[in-house]
């Protein structure tokens, strides 16, 4: 059974064929996955290998986190599972954010407050 670890605090100009062969030495990689920006296409400093049995995971692990690769220390353990996520954010997608209702400009809002200013005057 495949074991997927995070590995994290990598320097930008990591390639994937460095970092396979960096965990290729604890154990047999079933794959090597480097995240990339989707924008720019740059690497984002962190990536996901494979092992192909739990203890070559763990040996992995024990060997390669705070080990410095490229001059930075990394960061290496178990993956967690990834958590679903939430779309909309505002309201659950409503159109408009889910603010209901239409905004009043700001003059509107201006007018309705010097009004009642107003009527405050000519009441006391």
């Amino acid at each position: 059974m495949a074991v997927k670890l995070y590995v994290g605090n990598l320097s930008y100009t990591t390639m994937e064929d460095a970092l396979r062969s960096l965990f290729a030495q604890s154990g047999t990689v079933d794959t090597c996955e480097l995240v990339l920006d989707k924008f720019t296409g740059k690497s984002r400093g962190f990536a996901f290998v494979e092992m192909s049995s739990q203890e070559e995971a763990d040996k992995a692990v024990e060997e390669l986190n705070e080990y410095e690769f490229e001059g930075r220390k990394l960061v290496v353990n178990e993956a967690r599972p990834r958590e679903p996520r939430s779309f909309g954010g505002f309201g659950g997608g409503a159109p408009g954010g889910g603010q209901g209702g239409k905004r009043k400009s700001g003059k509107g809002s201006r007018r309705g407050s010097r009004s009642a200013k107003r009527d405050k005057k000519a009441f006391w």
